[in-house]
């Protein structure tokens, strides 16, 4: 049984979520509110120095943290990750694109506009992390106008992990109107078996997200 410690609202989270139900694989969700500082408990710290979530847990004591290593973990041997060199190589340029060209803007927009207060400093930084998730977004545009996946031939994990936070864009302020390609691309994986929705934020970050 593996243990994953989460919280629901994460895109980060959510990835390992819908790659556990897809693969139909056994699990415990012990949800962990990060925003409470649920992460930076001693106990927590002592299993994840870093604090974050998602982590998961081994019944042998064994942990695993950051939601592209896992995804790659949970994949090895299933068709969600190519075994062929070159195209397992493909899906994890797109992981690694997701990390550092999509996620620290697109996510940290949605973040931002749903996750703190009204009049936070941070809401500065919204013109420039908006800029830079459509610059994101464009890459994508442009690969999905020619391939059905980022994964290689078929679905797997680097459509998993860009879909996480793309779905969400648009409470970042950051709309999908302008990319076709990708919203049937959203389309297609919604439509994979065992797909599960990213859960609706609460009221309370929903209500921010409408006054941003």
């Amino acid at each position: 049984m593996i243990a994953v410690y989460g919280f629901s609202p994460s895109g980060n989270c959510h990835k390992v979520k819908l790659l556990l139900e897809q693969l139909g694989r056994d699990y415990r969700w012990i949800e962990t509110n990060s925003a409470l500082g649920e992460t930076r408990t001693p106990e927590y710290l002592a299993k994840n120095p870093n604090g974050k979530v998602p982590m998961i847990e081994l019944d042998d004591g064994r942990v695993l943290v950051e939601s592209n290593a896992i995804l790659c973990w949970l994949a090895e041997g299933t068709p969600y990750l190519p075994s062929d060199p070159w195209q397992k190589a493909q899906a994890l340029r797109w992981m690694f694109f997701e990390q550092y060209s999509h996620e620290p803007y697109i996510a940290v927009a949605r973040f931002i506009c749903g996750w703190t207060p009204a009049d936070s400093p941070r809401r500065a930084d919204l013109p420039k992390l908006r800029e830079r998730g459509h610059a994101a977004l464009a890459v994508m545009e442009r690969h999905l106008a020619s391939n059905p996946w980022f994964s290689g031939d078929d679905y797997g994990i680097a459509d998993i992990a860009l879909y996480a936070y793309t779905c969400v864009a648009p409470h970042g302020g950051i709309a999908l109107d302008a990319y076709p390609a990708l919203r049937d691309w959203l389309a297609r994986v919604e439509a994979t078996p065992g797909f599960v929705p990213l859960p609706a934020p609460d009221a309370a970050a929903q209500a921010l997200i409408d006054q941003s």
